[in-house]
């Protein structure tokens, strides 16, 4: 087994690729989710605004 995680003498080039690999391949499966849910909170503040805008009384005119 310790010939193994030697990997032949390579072993402090090998292990770190393998953890950067899988970094980046959790990072690829987190990051749609997180963005999903910044876009939604985006969209919903936006909503919001547009709806307190249309919701607003329009001022009368003056009278002359």
């Amino acid at each position: 087994m310790q010939t193994f995680f030697a990997m032949g003498g390579y072993a402090m080039y090998v292990w770190p690729a393998y953890a950067l690999f899988f970094t980046v391949l959790i990072a690829d499966t987190i990051a749609p989710g997180v963005r999903r849910r910044r876009v939604l909170r985006e969209l919903r503040t936006r909503l919001a605004r547009q709806s307190m805008r249309q919701n607003r009384p329009t001022p009368a005119p003056p009278s002359p």
